[in-house]
């Protein structure tokens, strides 16, 4: 194939400005640094082919060279992946498979190198890092926290593509590795180890000499000139798999094995992506090519399919989101203003039910810092440390970590039923009941024992913070921190500040919660925040759509083939139908028939149907089965209609999605959002709106305000003036403007 071929000219580069350099030891082995001038992680830019083609020829050159070892000069960050700006700034399909086609000749001279080839990863190895990794002869990687291998490119609408769905396969079987291309899902050492991903885990200080090790061992098992087929089938005699990966590797050794394996996960994917999601769909079919019809066709197949996923509007999307992510890792919140950030070294978390037990868990195991938890009884401070424990237990299971890493981990989670040990705490989250008087309470005791510049943090997520803070000597320290649940999964951390609240609290918080992994925004105060005042006219909608005898399996259906990972009438029952209700006042009297709840919910919560945690909400739990969730008969009585009304999807899924993103609308005209994107983000990784729909404010930038506005006027016409169009968006459609430039 011409475009993977070995003939080309020598690259001509100046090696000031390479982000390779090669040199060679007394022991004649080689090594190429990685090191992208001015630039924190290494990634990989179109003007490297020439570089990366120059540094091989001087280290193909050498006489005397014994073996090649690959490795970043940057400290914790082998390759991060590749520069996503280069798919948006690509004009056509065919632009962006020559890309491809580009980087699978790369490094395709890796693999036919005349000398083994070992990469020595440190840091995060992911997307193009880990397709050049694999198509070295052997891996080494240290055991630090901060390495990490995946390939996630399927979170931006697309799929490796420099050779990655073609080795990754024949390196550690098809199954397995369709787990890790179809969920982009990141590896720690040990899982990579497990996999057969990497063939050793060693210290960082060991790193080097433990490549330049594996040299020697290749050297004597294979001489000089390891190819392909051999590599892989010494990495394969690595990996003992368990009895049943045993089974499913030699199911993947026949064409008739494979083709129901193929067929399975085809089923599966489409379960979970609905259709909406091409990427996936597509990862499969370049795999099965290459073992269907030989790996020269898979790397075409891939090359091609990368070409055309990169103009879907879904992938568009997709890496909108990941440059808001980018850019919200660098938001200070606070504008142009110097404003140094308070100190966060000592947390303390007031409440040891799921909320609170999950803050301390991501406060211990992602920002490292110690935590005081406290509960008004031991028995609540028990429930808390069961939760602790069980998580850091399925960790050590999966070997995401080791014992000891999680026994240092828990000792850093203390507890009490007083505030003994808060006198030096810098912040103090409360994730008590959404009662004003509590919090109140919790404030006045946390001023009475803490410093005058700790700072008070509510995980309320509908209370007003100006409303908190009103019972405050130094309201200037209170602030909201709303996180979701669960905790430790959920990606958004949406900040509240009060017109009181110091610059340096507000940069303070952000910074502890992007150091809890966490993907922040800071939005204005006010009722519900931004999160809670368009997750509830959704969820509303939802249940008067029962109310008009549609069945909760369509309107769930409906909503998930529109996007949402979970449909609102389960979404209720997993929050619980009593938590929600005590929302509802608030955000009702503040915004009137736009909030109003159905009055089902009152009478739901009477009868006890509370959702699963009681067992039956708008579904049956203790009698469900494999098959799925039973209707709550009862609920025929409580709405007063029967069940099974025919409704169409769209008209479901419409009219609960255009409650929300008007909703939306309005926050961002009542200045409750800085900006759309924040808006966009919080609405993405706090509440599931569909990432291929790129959040509220890009959706509708995407069908143009003037449709937006007679979509809801249709609306409105038919069920109410609940619909009517954010103001906002009217002034949008007559001027024809975006939210986005």
């Amino acid at each position: 194939m011409a475009k993977t071929s070995n003939a080309r000219k020598t690259a001509t580069v100046d090696a000031a400005t390479s982000a390779f350099t090669f040199t060679v030891r007394d022991d004649g082995i080689g090594v190429v640094e990685i090191d992208v001038p001015g630039d924190a992680q290494n990634t990989l830019k179109r003007e490297f082919g020439e570089q990366f083609d120059a540094v091989l020829d001087e280290a193909r050159a050498h006489a005397r060279l014994k073996g090649l070892v690959i490795r970043s000069a940057k400290a914790g960050s082998f390759v991060a992946g590749a520069d996503i700006g280069l798919f948006d700034r690509a004009q056509s399909a065919a632009e962006v498979e020559e890309l491809s086609h580009r980087c699978q000749q790369a490094f395709r001279q890796l693999e036919e190198f005349p000398v083994p080839v070992v990469a020595a990863i440190d840091g995060a190895c992911l997307g193009g890092g880990l397709e050049l990794a694999l198509a070295c002869h052997g891996r080494v990687c240290t055991n630090a926290k901060p390495t990490v291998l995946g390939l996630p490119e399927v979170m931006l609408g697309l799929l490796p593509a420099a050779g990655g769905t073609q080795r990754l396969p024949r390196l550690i079987g098809i199954a397995r590795s369709l787990d890790l291309l179809l969920t982009g899902k990141q590896l720690r050492p040990a899982q990579a180890l497990k996999l057969g991903v990497v063939d050793e885990v060693v210290a960082p200080g060991v790193l080097l000499e433990a490549a330049v090790r594996r040299i020697a061992d290749m050297v004597a098992t294979h001489g000089r000139g390891t190819r392909l087929q051999e590599r892989l089938q010494h990495a394969r005699g690595g990996v003992q798999p368990a009895r049943d990966e045993a089974l499913g590797l030699v199911l993947e050794d026949n064409p008739f094995g494979r083709r129901v394996l193929f067929q399975q996960a085809r089923k599966q994917t489409r379960g979970k992506t609905r259709g909406n999601y091409p990427a996936p769909e597509r990862i499969i079919e370049v795999v099965e090519t290459g073992f269907a019809k030989g790996i020269e066709a898979g790397y075409a197949a891939e090359a091609k399919a990368f070409g055309e996923l990169a103009m879907t509007g879904v992938s568009r999307q997709c890496r909108n989101i990941f440059f808001a992510q980018n850019a919200l890792k660098k938001e200070t919140f606070v504008g142009g203003k110097n404003v140094k950030p308070r100190s966060i070294e000592r947390v303390a978390v007031l409440g040891a039910g799921l909320m609170g037990s999950g803050i301390a868990l991501v406060t211990a195991n992602k920002a490292g810092l110690p935590v005081r938890l406290k509960d008004r009884d031991d028995k609540g401070l028990a429930g808390g440390y069961a939760y602790l424990r069980k998580f850091y237990g399925k960790r050590v299971q999966r070997r995401a970590m080791s014992r000891a890493e999680a026994e240092a981990e828990l000792s850093r989670v203390t507890g009490g039923a007083d505030y003994s040990g808060f006198a030096h705490c810098d912040l103090v989250v409360e994730a008590v009941f959404e009662d004003l008087k509590l919090k109140h309470r919790m404030l006045h005791d946390v001023e009475s024992h803490c410093r005058a510049d700790t700072i008070f943090a509510s995980n309320t997520s509908s209370i007003p913070i100006a409303d908190i803070a009103k019972a405050a000597k130094r309201p200037e320290n209170v602030i909201g921190l709303h996180y979701f649940s669960p905790v430790e999964k959920m990606p958004l951390l949406e900040i509240i500040a009060t017109p009181q609240t110091a610059p340096e609290v507000i940069a303070a918080c952000a910074a502890f919660g992007k150091a809890q992994g966490k993907t922040v925004i800071v939005v204005r105060d006010g009722p519900g925040f931004y999160t809670t005042r368009i997750l509830a006219p959704y969820l509303n909608e939802a249940t008067r759509i029962l109310a008009e005898g549609v069945d909760p399996h369509a309107v769930d259906d409906a909503l998930m083939d529109f996007g949402y990972p979970v449909g609102p009438i389960t979404l209720l029952d997993e929050v619980g139908i009593d938590v929600g209700t005590k929302v509802a006042p608030v955000l009702a009297a503040a915004f009137g028939e736009r909030m109003t709840p159905p009055q089902a919910s009152a009478a739901m919560i009477e009868a006890g149907f509370l959702g699963r945690k009681a067992g039956k909400g708008f579904y049956l739990y203790d009698a469900a089965k494999k098959g799925g969730k039973p209707v709550n008969a009862g609920l025929h009585r409580l709405l007063g209609v029967k069940l099974g009304r025919k409704m169409e999807a769209a008209e479901i899924a419409g009219r609960c999605a255009w409650m929300m993103i008007n909703e939306a609308a309005h926050c961002m005209q009542d200045g409750i959002l800085f900006e759309p994107m924040h808006g966009d983000v919080g609405a993405i990784f706090g509440l599931g709106f569909p990432p291929f729909r790129g959040g509220p404010f890009r959706y509708v930038d995407s069908i143009g305000a003037a449709a937006a506005v007679e979509q809801l006027e249709q609306l409105a016409a038919v069920h109410g003036p609940r619909f009517a169009p954010a103001p906002i968006l009217r002034e949008m459609a007559r001027d024809g403007s975006r939210f986005y430039p």
